[in-house]
């Protein structure tokens, strides 16, 4: 049985995902800040109390995670908040570097012990971190995390290959959660469903590319 755990959970992707992979058969260890009756009646193993955006959460998952060793982690969890040149707020751009960059370097580092060899990690990120392909501007704080997030990725797929884990980072699409104000073209069922055929066709080979989770491999 594969063992997976996955941050931000609760709602949104992270659910969809937890869904889809559950009824594949995989054990599943869902964290998140707060549960929500969907995760609740999923019948999963949840920890709760959990924020990767805040200093000390590598150490609280690694305690809560232990007893257990993964072959998939699917760092989800991410914030999205929409800053313009005109009207800055620096606060908001510190807080989604802490959650949607530093947030899943947290989740990997305290992890470390119990990943196995020839395990998988799936970093959710964004086409909005893409340098090459930004031609829109604005949402500074998001835009700099995820790129920050895709280099981490990269670094994570070399240091990781000894122990034959592969890395991925995944682009889910404009999809329809509340954290996109349920704008988008994408449901969050059909979103996991091509996440999970990337992470099933990650190998060693393809580690510490950037997926749309169609299968187009997207410009850094």
């Amino acid at each position: 049985m594969t063992t997976t755990l996955i941050t931000g959970a609760n709602r949104g992707i992270g659910l969809a995902l937890a869904e889809h992979l559950k009824a594949r058969g995989h054990s599943i260890t869902a964290a998140c800040r707060r549960s929500s009756p969907a995760l609740d009646a999923l019948g999963v193993r949840v920890l709760s109390g959990v924020d990767i955006g805040q200093n000390g959460a590598e150490r609280q998952l690694a305690e809560l995670a232990a007893g257990q060793t993964y072959d998939w982690v699917i760092a989800n969890a991410g914030i999205l908040q929409h800053e313009r040149l005109e009207s800055l707020d620096f606060d908001s751009v510190k807080t989604q570097l802490e959650v949607n960059a530093l947030g899943p370097l947290r989740t990997v580092f305290a992890l470390l012990p119990y990943l196995r060899e020839g395990g998988k990690i799936a970093l959710i990120t964004s086409r909005m971190g893409s340098i090459a392909d930004n031609t829109s501007g604005s949402y500074y704080g998001y835009r700099m995390s995820k790129a920050a997030l895709n280099a981490a990725g990269v670094s994570l797929a070399l240091d990781l290959k000894p122990r034959r884990i592969a890395v991925a980072l995944l682009h889910p699409g404009y999809v329809r959660t509340d954290m996109t104000a349920n704008h988008g073209s994408v449901a969050p069922h059909d979103a996991a469903a091509q996440l999970i055929e990337r992470i099933e066709a990650l190998n060693l080979e393809n580690s510490g590319t950037l997926w749309h989770a169609n299968g187009e491999i997207l410009p850094w």
